[in-house]
């Protein structure tokens, strides 16, 4: 079992990859801004997986259950393909429309997440792979105690999001309430005092167990190991190219998305279809199902098999644009061009 990250010294790979990309592929820049079909997903989504909590109100608890393991899910972790989506501005113009949507989708999961998830995703693009300010890494103190054990990393799966919701407490930045967030919590309870009130307790679970399942344990939760644990000695982030990205608004596409997270999910695709030099000869993974059996079971994957890098003292001389503050406004003209040229 390993005891520490990898560390390098090398910077961020997709910086350097996007600006070669856009000036050799320059209508790249074509497949970039909001999706708008994407807020119509978001609604009708929402409306379903309320009308099947609703539905499912007055049956049995082992229907509860089955329901959001096996159809529940999927549903929800779509769900939160769409607050990423709304994370970069990509359902509409307006970051406040786009915020206003990503909570419009915690309505369907029970719990109040995409306006933290807003804030702590763009710190991850800006500082991926710097423990102090990336809130995907593992906390040291985590991956000590989950170590390489099966059972442990089954326990870990299971509260996955409630450990997602904390990880940020480690970050040397970031603001962890605003108005934004306040109002994330209070809509989302609201939402969910009433179901209990008005359906009773089961509509609720039924919503809360599919965000633990589209997230945890579950084939769908292989999504977090796929994305950044290291397969492949010296590569940082990973895509998935299986038949699961037509039911979760192609969220495997990461390196792509990586590169340039200003193209909406419908166009990764054409994205990579586009460039294929840069991302063919990448490795990635086909199979989140066997992913995760392989991340439970193989005893040589643990929480530490993650390529970071060595700390480095942060300056006010950090270029604005790939900070969060500038990655915020990155959606005008002249923010592109700093970004990719």
């Amino acid at each position: 079992m390993r005891t520490d990250y990898t560390y390098t010294d090398n910077p961020n790979p997709h910086v350097k990859r996007s600006r070669e990309m856009i000036k050799k592929y320059p209508e790249i820049r074509k497949l970039m801004g909001p999706y708008p079909l994407s807020s119509l997903y978001t609604v009708v989504m929402v409306l379903a997986q309320v009308a099947i909590a609703v539905a499912l109100a007055d049956t049995s608890w082992w229907l509860v259950v089955g329901m959001a393991w096996i159809l529940g899910s999927f549903i929800n972790h779509a769900l939160f393909g769409m607050v990423h989506e709304a994370a970069h501005n990509l359902l509409a113009k307006s970051s406040s429309t786009n915020k206003t949507l990503g909570i419009v989708a915690n309505l369907a999961q029970g719990f109040p997440s995409a306006i933290g998830f807003r804030t702590y995703h763009l710190i991850h693009h800006a500082y991926m792979g710097e423990y102090d300010y990336d809130a995907d890494l593992a906390f040291n103190w985590e991956a000590k105690l989950v170590k390489n054990s099966w059972w442990r990393k089954c326990l870990w799966y299971l509260g996955f999001l409630l450990i997602e919701s904390i990880r940020p407490m480690k970050l040397k930045m970031g603001k962890i309430l605003e108005p934004w967030t306040l109002a994330n919590i209070v809509i989302v309870i609201a939402v969910d005092v009433a179901l209990v009130y008005f359906f009773g307790a089961k509509a609720l679970t039924y919503l809360l167990l599919s965000t633990f399942f589209g997230v945890g344990l579950h084939p769908l939760g292989a999504r977090w190991i796929q994305e950044h644990y290291t397969f492949k000695e010296g590569q940082e982030t990973y895509s998935y190219y299986g038949i699961l990205n037509k039911l979760c608004f192609n969220l495997g596409y990461h390196v792509e998305h990586h590169d340039f997270y200003k193209i909406p999910w419908a166009n990764l695709p054409k994205l990579k279809a586009m460039a294929p030099e840069y991302y063919d000869n990448l490795y990635y993974h086909t199979s989140w199902t066997k992913l995760f059996l392989q991340f439970i079971f193989d005893k040589n994957i643990d929480l530490y098999t993650r390529i970071v890098r060595n700390p480095k003292e942060k300056t006010d001389t950090t270029p604005k644009h790939d900070t969060p503050e500038g990655m915020q406004t990155w959606n005008t003209e002249k923010s592109e061009e700093a970004v990719y040229s």
